[in-house]
């Protein structure tokens, strides 16, 4: 019975000595997203007030537009989505490893995402009666606030939904697709860490490699690899990561010798110097390679 009454206890406030609830309650499980994979990890990294993630402003359209993209590591999908509308892909699909207990999964997110972007686009595009002026009982003229997410183009802001997709999936030690599926732009934005942690230095070459044959010739990466110091502080997420990380060889600092001299890459390019507005800590360098 003893154990029955505690049991009943943990599932309502505590009770303090004069009998009056003393306020605490259990408190919610903790996020522990041993792949990096955060909820809200947007709102983490980015200033407040910006339209957008400071990020796009230094990819070119010319890597996306009527272009076959993939993005791993997509995360909720907002940079997903927001590069297929900004830059008219033809083609992008997210992928997410998408393994964080008693969370919702992520692709849940990103779908839900989706639909969300794509309803307040078709409003924006399609709006109904303008009841932006109301007059109120008193005569006063009151003027409501209108928010809304805009699509670019003349297309449908459904058409998204064939443009845009996400899928479950370990990129790394799962994920395969046909021969003669290649990519012409894929992105790998703070994910390298993890799959570091994860799978140590070859799992990292794994990721490299792979991302190398799944290109295009002449196809470009898009890789923004954490510095060492964002290794420090994650090394604990879990005994994994813990022992990968004291048998790690490869630093970051040599990501942009092992892409041109082992894995093949011919070409390199720096896009972080007119990168603003991240939050401190996440002003990384972000690196433009072509197959």
């Amino acid at each position: 019975m003893k154990e029955e009454a505690k049991t009943k206890n943990d599932d309502v406030q505590a009770i303090d000595s004069k009998g009056q609830q003393s306020g605490k309650k259990r408190k919610k499980p903790k996020e522990v997203a041993i792949f990096g994979n955060y909820r809200n990890y947007y709102s983490y990294r980015i200033d407040q007030g910006l339209e957008e993630d400071p990020r796009i402003k230094v990819m070119k359209k010319e890597w996306f537009e009527g272009k076959n993209c993939l993005d791993i590591g997509c995360n909720s999908g907002l940079i997903t989505i927001t590069i297929a509308k900004k830059f008219g892909c033809r083609k992008i699909l997210g992928i997410d490893i998408d393994s964080v207990l008693h969370f919702p999964a992520r692709i849940e997110d990103s779908n839900w995402n989706l639909r969300r972007i794509v309803k307040m686009s078709e409003r924006k595009k399609d709006p109904p009666p303008d009841n932006s002026k109301v007059t109120g009982t008193d005569g006063v003229t009151n003027l409501q606030d209108k928010t809304s997410v805009g699509i670019s183009g003349d297309s449908p802001a459904s058409h998204l939904f064939d443009i845009v997709s996400f899928k479950k999936d370990n990129f790394v030690q799962g994920w395969s697709t046909p021969a003669d599926k290649l990519y012409d732009t894929i992105l790998c934005l703070s994910v390298s860490k993890w799959i570091h942690l994860n799978w140590g230095d070859e799992g990292l070459i794994t990721l490299f490699s792979k991302v190398w044959r799944l290109l295009q010739p002449g196809g470009v990466f898009i890789l923004e690899p954490q510095p060492w110091k964002s290794y420090i502080s994650n090394r604990q997420v879990s005994e994994v990561a813990t022992t990968n990380y004291k048998n790690l060889e490869i630093f970051p600092e040599r990501f942009q010798e092992i892409l041109l001299d082992k894995i093949g890459f011919r070409e390199i390019e720096n896009l972080s110097s007119s990168l603003s507005g991240s939050k401190s800590g996440f002003n990384r360098p972000i690196l433009a390679l072509w197959k």
